[in-house]
């Protein structure tokens, strides 16, 4: 009940923020988003022995975030001043020990990790419009849905046992279905232009994707030994907990567009 009442109370925000927000408002939505799950990104490699360097990890993410985000900034350099400028923070910040060259990897890794893909969906948003971005969230909520009730429901068999225990085969197949017809629907609605059989296959490759990103955040989370990133929202864990699909998918959707239309 209680996941059922957070998902009440932010599917509204988050939609209307979309659907209403000047563009502005949403880099900075997003840019907020970043810096909570950048936080949680941190506290998960604290507990698995690996310190994070936060304020040039969250400082090169944001930056990342906003490049992607605008269209036309010269994103060659801006990764490259956010390379000079983490090794140099971490140069600064420490003394030579064994675990040096992971948090050196692990200040930058958010960049690419978190600062990529939330950039992209603010440039969705920015470049392809409102219905564009929430076709991409319609799916991967929808297939989400499905996974987790089709799992309970009919999960027999374990899809990473080591992983993520409770995600199943069934759950898998289930979210497949749900999200292809989501893309698919409302793709015709709101992607005219693009053929059902484009939107059928980017759907199925989107489930993928958003699999996989939760596959990944369940790694670190195994890592790190913890059942969720944090328990900010009721019902749901962390922030990361709620974007960890979306950190895959929507480089993904992102490329699609770009190549597609």
């Amino acid at each position: 009940m209680t996941r059922i009442l957070s998902a009440l109370v932010l599917l509204p925000l988050v939609v209307s923020g979309i659907w209403f927000a000047p563009q502005w408002a949403v880099v900075l939505l997003v840019e907020a988003v970043l810096v909570a799950a950048l936080v949680e990104y941190a506290d998960l490699y604290d507990k698995a022995g690996v310190p994070v360097p936060r304020v040039p990890a969250c400082a090169a993410a944001a930056v990342t975030c906003a490049g992607m985000a605008w269209p036309g900034v010269s994103l060659d350099l801006v990764l490259v001043a956010i390379v000079i400028a983490v090794c140099a923070a971490v140069l600064g910040a420490y003394q030579p020990a064994p675990n040096v060259p992971a948090s050196a990897a692990a200040a930058l890794f958010p960049a690419f990790y978190l600062g990529v893909p939330l950039g992209c969906l603010a440039a969705i948003r920015g470049v392809y419009g409102r219905e564009a971005l929430l076709l991409m969230l319609a799916t991967v909520w929808v297939s989400d849905t499905a996974q987790y009730y089709t799992g309970r429901a009919f999960g027999r068999h374990a899809l990473s046992p080591t992983v993520s225990p409770k995600k199943t085969v069934e759950g898998a197949m289930g979210g497949f279905v749900a999200g292809v017809a989501v893309m698919v629907g409302l793709g015709r609605i709101w992607l005219p232009a693009m053929p059902t059989g484009w939107l059928a296959g980017m759907g199925a490759v989107m489930v993928g994707l958003g699999i996989a990103g939760d596959l990944f955040e369940s790694l670190l989370k195994r890592s790190a030994q913890v059942k969720d990133s944090s328990g900010l929202i009721p019902g749901h864990g962390g922030v990361l907990d709620r974007i960890d699909a979306l950190l895959f998918v929507g480089p993904g959707f992102y490329l699609f567009l770009r190549l597609l239309t």
